[in-house]
């Protein structure tokens, strides 16, 4: 425990003596973030975080629930210590295995503060020093280390395989599919009986095709385009029925319910159905007859939608384009499908011109890609760019995405549930420290109305577009934005400016996109409502899952950026601060987007201290200091494979 003096509940009136000054609280708060030297815990009515010291929070960490003792407030943060941890989110860890005077012990690969003590009696030489998965069995707050036990041997660190399965062991995501689970898929037939035709849509002799990113193989959708006789175009928005082949609570199901989604790394996609469904039997792929459920609209060239239909439907694909293949034939005016890629690609700019008239925010981050030898090194980084065909197939999918939400949020009578996407309005806070921030490069944010802020953050991300310091503003942007979520709770999505938004166009890589179209199944047949509770557990569960996945893909973008700068140590690069932690400061370098750590006991000539208020760094006696949006010139001093982290020095 906490001396009580030290605390600051008793005060020494004289040698021996103590008064009581203030009583303590115990509260129930959240861990929401780990450092180095301890937690900060969020406490509801408490209007700033209450930190704990390493060796008062119980082996606490970010996101579990724990019972809080607060201190008065002393040395400018309110302090506390850990009485109990009521909910722990997290029990697995990968890391290091070591061995020290016959005791073992995992390093965990997150910057956690403590080691997990591994019993002699789990201990293989042969294990030794390599990757491993663990299990924590005790937390016993007596013990100096939490006990572990070892669930699977990944393999030898710093190779490729074993580092990228690290990635995925770390946020409980799973590499590999059960062996009889890949079986029980193989059986499914490819084959549609003939008694499913008789039953949709035929769009087979419908011009039809898919347009995805070059090494794409599970195409979820699939345009299709014909002119009708009052000179409107009927297009259909065709997405797999994955539905028809994943029944509901098959051991196919369960398993794509726990996974949630697909997880693209720099280097692989790890996917949620076993690839027999998600690369051949679902995919959308041409020349073959393929199962859809599809949204068909009928549009005039002004981009009006006169009418719109939802209808389980079978397609067959005549083209698979890349995005760049689809372009070219736009942009020279000839080649297969010209007037249908001409046409859809006209709709598609008056509808996102329109829609971001009517309050959408256009988030267009430039995304960093990595060029891999055959041994997955990476050997070369470059900008992905966003061309007409990305925003084409966007805004189709976006229409679909829209119809469907508003198809059945929009009962007058009963309203049925169902599984919304919705983002909630930016937190005042957030945006006033994001307006802090780009003062500093000469923009403003207008924050008097919704409407004024919606149009200020769009000229600020136009900006800024093409700019050294646009990669950072963008990130901080999206940063200070609500994070966009599944909920059974309609609020409307604040980024898109539609009052009805939900996920139906993905169900290969998405499980909420599944469940929606069992539910509209239900719902367009007239059957009643399902459960809510049921139906917010998924949402909770799949929001959650993709923050997992999220975390999982920065993590493999940290690992390459390491691997492509381990051979360029001592070279100089200019950067901008991208982020700063009581630890140090990240740059990220303009020339190749790789970010890096200064850490804060490498500055030199001052004692320097974090300022969360400021976001900067600042010496105590000298008054420099090092702020978020600064532009630097750092060094590359080393790499570190294992933390995937590279450390930087001012130069």
């Amino acid at each position: 425990m906490i001396s009580l003096a030290d605390s600051g509940i008793l005060k020494e009136e004289k040698r021996g003596s103590f008064k009581l000054i203030e009583t303590t609280q115990k509260l129930i708060g959240v861990v929401n973030t780990s450092v180095i030297s301890g937690v900060y815990v969020d406490i509801e009515n408490i209007n700033e975080e209450v930190f704990i010291p390493n060796k008062y929070s119980l082996f606490s960490l970010k996101n579990d629930i724990v019972e809080v003792l607060i201190y008065p407030k002393k040395g400018g943060r309110i302090r506390g210590e850990v009485l109990k941890v009521i909910e722990r989110k997290r029990d697995t860890f990968v890391g290091l295995l070591e061995v020290s005077k016959g005791f073992g012990f995992v390093i965990p690969d997150t910057s956690i503060s403590f080691d997990i003590f591994i019993p002699k009696t789990q201990i293989n030489p042969l294990v030794i020093g390599k990757k491993v998965l663990i299990k924590v069995i005790n937390w016993d707050k007596t013990q100096k280390n939490p006990v572990g036990k070892i669930i699977k041997v990944i393999g030898n660190p710093k190779e490729h395989n074993t580092e990228i399965e690290s990635i995925l062991y770390k946020y409980n995501l799973n590499p590999k599919f059960p062996k009889h689970l890949e079986k029980e898929a193989e059986k499914i037939p490819l084959k549609i009986p003939n008694s499913e035709i008789a039953n949709r849509v035929d769009f087979r002799n419908t011009t039809t095709f898919t347009i995805d990113p070059i090494d794409a193989k599970d195409f979820d959708d699939a345009l299709s385009i014909k002119k009708l006789n009052n000179g409107n175009w009927e297009v259909g928005i065709h997405i797999a029925d994955v539905s028809y082949y994943v029944k509901e609570k098959s051991i196919i199901d369960v398993e794509a319910s726990l996974r949630s989604t697909s997880v693209y790394l720099v280097d692989r996609v790890v996917p949620m159905l076993p690839e027999i469904l998600s690369n051949e039997i679902c995919s959308l792929k041409s020349g073959v007859d393929r199962l859809c459920y599809s949204v068909i609209i009928e549009i005039n060239e002004k981009s009006e939608i006169l009418s719109h239909q939802i209808k389980k439907t079978i397609i067959h694909s005549d083209k698979r384009f890349t995005y760049e293949e689809a372009q070219d034939i736009i942009n020279n005016k000839k080649g297969l499908f010209y007037e249908e890629l001409f046409i859809l690609n006209k709709i598609s700019k008056i509808l996102r011109k329109k829609r971001f008239a009517s309050g959408s925010i256009n988030f267009d981050r430039e995304e960093v890609k990595f060029i891999l030898d055959k041994k997955k090194n990476p050997i070369d980084v470059f900008f992905k760019e966003t061309i007409d065909t990305n925003n084409l197939i966007e805004e189709f999918m976006l229409i679909a995405n829209k119809i469907v939400a508003k198809e059945i949020g929009f009962i007058e009578k009963k309203q049925k549930t169902f599984i919304y996407r919705i983002h909630d309005k930016p937190d005042a806070d957030k945006i006033n420290s994001l307006n802090n921030i780009v003062k500093k490069f000469g923009y403003s944010i207008d924050q008097s109305n919704t409407k004024n802020l919606t149009k200020s953050l769009n000229d600020l991300l136009t900006k800024v577009k093409g700019n050294p310091e646009s990669n950072m503003i963008e990130t901080l942007t999206i940063r200070s934005m609500s994070k966009a979520i599944y909920s059974t709770k309609n609020i409307g999505h604040y980024g898109l400016n539609f009052d009805y938004y939900s996920h139906f166009t993905s169900p290969i890589r998405r499980y909420p996109d599944l469940v929606l179209h069992r539910l509209l199944n239900k719902y367009l047949n007239g059957k009643i409502s399902v459960s809510k509770k049921k139906l917010e557990e998924i949402c909770k569960y799949t929001s959650e899952q993709e923050k997992l996945s999220t975390m999982a893909e920065r993590d493999s973008v940290k690992y390459m950026q390491a691997k492509f700068l381990q051979n360029q140590i001592g070279k100089v690069f200019s950067g901008v601060i991208s982020g700063v932690t009581e630890w140090g400061f990240y740059v990220e370098l303009y020339k190749n987007k790789c970010e890096g750590l200064v850490k804060i006991n490498s500055l030199k000539g001052d004692y320097f201290m974090f300022d969360k208020n400021n976001y900067s760094i600042r010496g105590k006696n000298s008054k420099n200091y090092f702020q978020l949006g600064d532009d630097v010139k750092v060094k590359i001093k080393s790499v570190d494979l294992n933390k995937k982290q590279v450390n930087l020095e001012l130069y």
